[in-house]
């Protein structure tokens, strides 16, 4: 996998992205607010969701009233596919992760992890 430098939620970050078909992982990504490397594995599951409730245009069809959540629109629980996510908090294991998957284990992603040490 790929260490590259990118974005998320307006703030500086860096990403994995899968070179060959044999990748352990579809995506990683490292949130810099809530201090979490995600990997999202090829693995998929079956889990429920819920989804804006659409109306015969496709679009999601609004509720008179805030629902109990506050949105402003109709729910239904749907079953997906979705692939299995890991979320790894702490540095020491996100570093052996990277030096693990990674084809440029030398690219400088600490200075996105925040203020604590690796």
């Amino acid at each position: 996998m790929l260490i590259i430098k990118s974005t998320w939620n307006d703030k500086k970050t860096f990403k994995l992205l899968p070179i060959t078909s044999e990748a352990p992982f579809v995506e990683c990504l490292y949130d810099p607010e809530s201090d979490v490397f995600v990997a999202i594995s090829p693995i998929k599951k079956t889990s429920l969701h819920m989804l804006p409730k659409l109306d015969d245009n496709g679009d999601p069809q609004k509720t008179k009233a805030p629902t109990a959540t506050g949105r402003m629109m109709k729910e239904e629980r749907k079953t997906i596919e979705t692939f299995q996510e890991y979320y790894i908090e702490d540095h020491e294991s996100i570093d052996s992760i990277i030096k693990y998957v990674a084809v440029n284990p030398d690219f400088d992603y600490k200075q996105f992890l925040n203020s604590q040490s690796v």
